[in-house]
């Protein structure tokens, strides 16, 4: 399975012009981070009806195979939830998905297809995606224009002209968007925001993101035909059509281009968006990227075996003087999740792990919790309230397009370089070559809208 490198060029508006990075405070700083929803402006929206206290937000899953099911046992876990109707491409996954709701005791939800069918109705407020990565934009485009709220899986995007199509659609149609980095949500992951933040490591000299090998089923099936309950014209989507194999669909798609990013968009959309949130750049991406990668000898996958890549960020209000973020897979040196060197001490953050050294020097202790329901509870209550959520699409955008970027230099083998620390109309300015990589070309028949 290969990418069609010949993407038709895009004539899409940027949605951010590039701007010089600038200087931020670390007063400045301090007052917005204890906020996730200060990186955004709030978006100006007036609400289709007037939301009682407690009233009940009706859901439309689009994707439910794998972290669909997942996430529909976290929006059941709030309460606050009606599920209504279930689209996906497999009647397989959707007998699975009815059964999980049927151990909930829900029964009498309605199946559908094509999403579109979804999105008709009238009794949905909130769509939730969590297709493949390639299926993200189009359903949450939809929905939005639709008069949806969506609940979209990281990472955000396949690449960044999907991301800047999708911010768009959600700010004209005045749509919340929440991206599922729950990471966000864990309290782990924000006391270590806070201590990084408030300086209490001293200046930040190093930061280091850990990612995990890529968990590939081994050589791919050869083609056959696809099963009866699968439509696999319709898995595919946008993507290039190619031969149905057996182990490089459903959950195997994160090992392919023409799908996923591989661990880079997975763990990196937690990992990295975490790395970038505490040291104060949520609005910026890498002015520098370089760095080096491996791939499978045998091509049994596309997506990288091993890396160690580098990214800087000029002017964070952590270290004036920029900081790299060094992201490891699979190599010496690099372990864990996040850990964040300072002056006076380190910090290593994982899910439901945090510890400072040397010893004493901060207090660690954190509450437990379930990041995951905290981050879905967040979602309903800003559908309820219209209060931008805490990981807005703006966010999500930013944090998928420094895992693309990231990528692109495992795929080029060599420096790329972005002066104002932004994509230029989800471009590379002046790079054709990485260009070539960074956007793609729909399948005929699907489109951005």
């Amino acid at each position: 399975m290969t990418n069609d490198l010949d993407a038709a060029s895009r004539t899409t508006q940027p949605l951010v012009r590039a701007n010089p990075v600038k200087p931020v405070s670390r007063r400045s700083f301090l007052a917005t981070a204890a906020k996730a929803s200060a990186v955004v402006a709030a978006p100006l929206v007036l609400p289709r009806r007037v939301w009682g206290a407690n009233e009940r937000v009706a859901l439309g899953y689009v994707g439910c195979k794998n972290r669909g099911g997942q996430n529909m046992a976290a929006f059941a876990k709030t309460g606050q939830v009606d599920h209504v109707v279930a689209c996906d491409v497999d009647t397989a996954v959707l007998d699975e998905f009815e059964q999980k709701l049927a151990k909930r005791k829900v029964s009498g939800i309605a199946r559908v297809a094509d999403h579109r069918e979804l999105l008709d109705r009238d009794d949905i407020d909130a769509v939730v995606v969590s297709t493949p990565d390639h299926w993200h934009a189009i359903p949450t485009i939809d929905a939005c224009r639709a008069g949806k709220d969506v609940y979209c899986e990281k990472p955000l995007t396949l690449f960044p002209t999907e991301g800047e199509a999708m911010l768009r659609a959600a700010r004209e149609s005045g749509r919340l968007v929440q991206t599922g980095s729950q990471q966000r949500s864990g309290l782990e992951w924000q006391k270590a925001r806070d201590i990084v933040a408030a300086g209490d490591l001293g200046t930040i000299t190093a930061v280091s993101v850990n990612l995990p090998r890529p968990n590939h089923p081994g050589e791919p099936s050869a083609p056959s035909q696809p099963p009866s309950h699968l439509n696999f014209d319709r898995w595919l989507g946008p993507a290039p059509e190619v031969p149905y194999r057996e182990n490089c669909v459903h959950y195997n798609f994160r090992f392919w281009w023409d799908y996923s990013g591989g661990q880079m968009t997975n763990f990196g959309a937690h990992h990295l968006d975490c790395a970038r949130w505490a040291i104060g750049c949520d609005d910026v991406l890498p002015t520098r990227s370089g760095g080096t990668a491996t791939f499978h000898p045998e091509g049994w996958h596309e997506v990288t075996e091993t890396c160690r890549l580098t990214q800087f960020y000029p002017n964070t209000p952590v270290n004036p003087d920029g900081v790299t973020i060094t992201i490891g897979q699979q190599v010496d040196g690099i372990s864990g999740a996040v850990t964040f060197v300072g002056e006076k001490g380190t910090l290593h953050v994982n899910r439901g792990k945090l510890r400072v050294e040397p010893e004493g020097l901060l207090d660690d202790s954190f509450e437990k919790n379930d990041a995951h329901v905290r981050h879905v509870q967040a979602f309903v209550d800003c559908v309820r309230s219209r209060d931008t959520p805490p990981a807005d699409i703006a966010i999500g955008n930013a944090s998928a397009n420094a895992c693309h970027l990231a990528n692109l230099v495992a795929r080029l083998g060599r420096e790329v370089e972005l002066p104002d620390g932004q994509l230029v109309d989800g471009r590379v300015p002046g790079d054709d070559e990485a260009n070539a990589i960074l956007d793609r070309a729909y399948r005929d028949g699907y489109s951005l809208g």
